[in-house]
């Protein structure tokens, strides 16, 4: 193997997020592989890190004829002044195949905006219909919206507001409905309902994510939290909104992990594999009333980025759907989704570092444990997560593992999302690489703790 090449914050001029770890200097991609400048190729099982690049890396011919023709015509257009046919293309066809009853689409240029337009769509439906005492919006307090002070209020993740606390205005939040809190949904809808108790007539929203992603890799509530959160919409009438950033345009085996609920809901939003990594563009989408309740109230909603709806980035995103379509990767996504997370399973199974392995389609999440009693939450200190990622990086994978959060609703966890088109051999890697590592840290933790115990 070739010396590796990466970029530490000595040796670069970009702001890095963490100045304390060193980069891998990417040079180019192909499918689910990436190439640094040495020539070693890392096997990228979360499609750019970031669950974006659905389509994998590299070169894909229709789409990048779609950005030299629509650069030919038009590149940018504000939309305060003007529509183009790009934008009323790519929402006819995200209506098209969004849940039934949505009916119009607004586009921005990425999940965070899409949550905080989301956000100010709730209010306004609202304030239109009279009911201006209503602005606060309930969401899993185990989550992730956005990265913008208005959508930190939106996580109850205390290390992810900490030290923005006295800009963000805090929203309610319930336990998750996890193995280790509250695996049948009921806990969770006690605090719902002692929340609707004491300010239900100022709830605007529930928030919340189908399947989630990074806060907790590859979990959906059980069946019976979301009938029950159906019945508590029709009773307080507060709007159901889906956060699909990462689910939406097939992560999870349909176009819309919304597709998959027993109920639908009145918001959603969608943004990373919209562009696919090849263009910033992420959408809101909106059913009839909500839509209506603005159209037969001021008749006007003020979202305000400069990029909404750019001729470029609808380009983009209608060529990502046409390709999509034609090739039908969100099928082979459902269809291969539950070997994937069956061959995950077997290889870990023994691990008494692992407690759960799940998800959906290819958006699967790994969950750790005390190896001693198999059921409590790791020592912080123990630092597993990152152990995961460095070691996974050692053997050429790259994946995203988050830490224990301070409320200790979720301890270490894995995140896996390979693009749509992986091999069936990229995967069966990806699968071995993974248990390798994990069983390496194990050991190491295992040894660690007995030698703790002394």
């Amino acid at each position: 193997m070739a010396d590796r090449s990466f970029v530490t914050s000595d040796d670069t001029s970009v702001f890095v997020r963490e100045l304390d770890r060193s980069y891998p200097l990417i040079a180019r991609g192909e499918g689910v592989w990436l190439y640094d400048e040495a020539g070693n190729a890392y096997l990228d099982a979360v499609s750019g890190g970031a669950m974006v690049t659905s389509l994998g890396h590299g070169a894909v011919p229709s789409i990048l004829d779609a950005v030299v023709e629509q650069t030919k015509a038009i590149s940018f257009l504000y939309n305060v002044h003007a529509t183009s046919p790009a934008q009323e293309k790519l929402a006819r066809e995200l209506i098209d195949i969004a849940p039934q009853g949505f009916t119009h689409a607004h586009f921005v240029s990425g999940g965070t905006e899409a949550n905080e337009l989301a956000l100010r769509m709730a209010r306004s439906y609202h304030v239109e219909r009279g009911q201006a005492n209503r602005h606060l919006v309930v969401s899993p307090a185990q989550a992730y919206h956005g990265a913008s002070i208005a959508t930190f209020g939106l996580t109850g993740r205390p290390g992810l507001q900490a030290p923005y606390e006295p800009y963000i205005q805090q929203q309610p939040h319930i336990p998750p409905s996890t193995w280790l809190f509250d695996p049948s949904g009921e806990a969770a809808l006690r605090a719902l309902d002692d929340i609707l108790a004491q300010v239900g007539d100022q709830v605007a929203a529930f928030l919340i994510e189908p399947v989630s992603a990074a806060s907790l890799p590859g979990y959906s509530p059980p069946e019976a939290f979301w009938r029950g959160l159906e019945e508590r919409r029709r009773e307080h009438g507060f709007l159901i909104w889906f956060d699909e950033v990462v689910t939406g345009l097939g992560r999870t085996g349909t176009w819309f992990a919304a597709d998959q609920m027993p109920l639908t809901p009145d918001i959603i939003t969608t943004a990373k594999g919209l562009g696919a990594g090849f263009f910033p563009v992420g959408a809101m989408l909106v059913s009839r009333h909500v839509y209506e309740a603005v159209a037969s109230g001021s008749r006007s909603f003020e979202p305000g980025h400069t990029w909404d709806g750019a001729p470029l980035s609808c380009a983009v995103g209608s060529a990502v759907l046409a390709h999509l379509k034609r090739t039908g990767l969100i099928d082979s996504v459902r269809e291969r989704g539950p070997r994937l997370l069956e061959n995950l399973r077997a290889a870990l199974d023994g691990c008494e570092l692992v407690r759960e392995v799940r998800g959906r389609g290819f958006l699967l999440g790994v969950s750790y444990v005390d190896p001693v009693d198999g059921a409590s939450l790791l020592d912080p200190a123990l630092a597993v997560a990152r152990r995961i990622d460095n070691e996974a990086l050692r053997r050429l994978l790259l994946v995203y593992s988050t830490q224990p959060t301070n409320d200790g609703f979720a301890g270490d966890q894995t995140l896996l999302a390979p693009a749509f088109v992986a091999t069936d051999s990229d995967l069966d890697a990806l699968v071995d690489r993974f248990a390798a590592t994990v069983k390496t840290v194990e050991s190491q933790v295992k040894a660690q703790m007995v030698g703790a115990a002394r």
